[in-house]
């Protein structure tokens, strides 16, 4: 009751306040404020429903923020501010988007590279051949998520070890069911812990709210995170052995390991330019890269020679993950502009002056398990809030694995969804919400004993 009457208070009171470094308009309580509210509530609706629409989520993101801008241009003028200054508050937007473009499209190139070359094919090739009973592979596909997803992401780590659990237990729905709430527990929060595992992680390091290595405070909190709801559902994996398959190994493509070596010092140099230059990381990655690009030029000259298909670098560019990076335009864009509009601040004044900073960002993440994590982050790094680093962590943690409450709180459930056949749906992982609440609350109160 108290969270519908915050939203309803951010709907209708009007209030001149500061967002993103930029006066706002002020003009909350007005009908075509409203109106902008409504746009993108109608669109995140659509966003939610992409499984049952099939319509891609960049969509209509992408048109609701050109209206919510639009109005926030006429309600500039009405008010007389300068079209200078509107473009600077546009502009701003614009800089956060491509700082953040540019460092996914590097890292999506270089998982899609490693894809190309066999890398995560050998993993699940290996994994299926050793022949592991239901429990062992319970645990192992969980902490191999755990970790992967740090490194890569987590939709990409779910769908990788996600073939493996469907691979080894298709004559048994139950071990798929409860083996893909395992991996979107695991998945969400192994990203939690590194600035490269999720993209919420992401715009808090590129923010310069926390440093790198910062973030590995929360290595403890994201394994009980995982860890409690795992040790729940372990003892209803059934104890049993799958069946013998026959599956060849994958070998390994020339260059895949290369290319994994190469991806490492690309953070190695990501990190090195904030941390010791003081410069954006996206042009650490944009070095790596260019140094990708090289060795990709040697791979195609190598596989002519062997009367192969040439390694193509561009075409790893062009598989990225375009939706993903046109939604995330979307949701820059218009969340920026309800939060030059105003709406920002009065959610902020309403959440974290009202509640706390504590139970704010521990209701960010309940936030994030219905609404998907990247607005939810994104407006609260622009509410412009005096927090210290516990509660930075605190909001990083709540808001990357909170959507693991519910089965579409994540692309990685989402996706798995897709991909289960429907063996793994939206019921089946709520049966198992009480635990995983469990396993979130552990985290929260973890995180206050090591690092408060």
């Amino acid at each position: 009751m108290r969270f519908l009457l915050i939203m309803l208070s951010v709907l209708l009171v009007p209030q001149i306040a500061m967002a993103s470094g930029f006066e706002s308009l002020g003009l909350t309580g007005t009908e075509r404020g409203i109106y902008t509210v409504l746009i993108f509530i109608v669109a995140y609706g659509f966003v939610m429903t992409e499984e049952f629409t099939h319509m891609r989520k960049s969509k209509p993101v992408i048109l609701a923020a050109g209206i919510i801008w639009a109005h926030a241009a006429i309600l500039a003028a009405q008010k007389g501010i300068s079209v200078e200054a509107v473009h600077e508050a546009f502009e701003y937007n614009l800089k956060e988007y491509a700082e953040l473009l540019l460092f996914l499209l590097v890292a999506m190139t270089y998982i899609n590279s490693m894809s190309e070359r066999n890398v995560f094919e050998a993993l699940r090739s290996w994994m299926v051949r050793k022949e592991f009973g239901y429990r062992k592979l319970f645990i192992i596909t969980g902490v191999i998520t755990f970790f992967l997803s740090a490194v890569a992401d987590n939709l990409t780590a779910a769908l990788l070890v996600g073939a493996v659990v469907l691979a080894v237990g298709s004559d048994n729905e139950k071990f798929i069911s409860i083996g893909f709430v395992n991996l979107v527990i695991a998945a969400n929060a192994g990203g939690a812990f590194c600035p490269f595992g999720d993209i919420t992680t992401l715009m808090v390091w590129q923010a310069g709210y926390a440093e790198f290595f910062d973030f590995f405070k929360l290595f403890v909190p994201s394994l009980v995170n995982y860890a409690v709801p795992a040790a729940i559902m372990y003892f209803a994996v059934p104890d049993e052995q799958p069946k013998a398959t026959n599956e060849e190994a994958v070998q390994l493509k020339h260059g895949g390991l290369v290319i994994c070596g190469l991806f490492l010092l690309t953070i190695v140099t990501a990190v090195s330019f904030k941390q010791i230059l003081h410069l954006p990381p996206f042009m650490g990655m944009m070095v790596g890269l260019s140094v990708l690009m090289f060795y990709g030029y040697y791979l195609k000259k190598y596989q002519r020679a062997e009367g192969e298909a040439g390694f193509d670098i561009f075409n790893k560019v062009k598989e990225a993950e375009w939706d993903t990076l046109l939604f995330f335009f979307g949701v820059v864009f218009a969340v920026g502009g309800l939060g030059y509009v105003g709406y920002l601040e009065l959610l902020s004044g309403a959440m974290y002056d009202g509640l706390g900073a504590t139970t704010a960002n521990i209701l960010v993440g309940v936030i994030s398990a219905i609404v998907d994590n990247i607005p939810v982050m994104f407006a609260v790094l622009n509410m412009n809030l005096d927090m210290d680093l516990y509660q930075w962590l605190l909001v990083t943690l709540t808001a990357g694995v909170g959507g693991s409450l519910l089965s579409v709180g994540s692309a990685a459930g989402v996706a798995l969804m897709g991909q289960s056949n429907h063996k793994y749906t939206f019921f089946s992982h709520l049966k198992w919400t009480p635990a995983i609440a469990a396993g979130y609350a552990g985290s929260i109160f973890v995180h206050y004993l090591i690092n408060h």
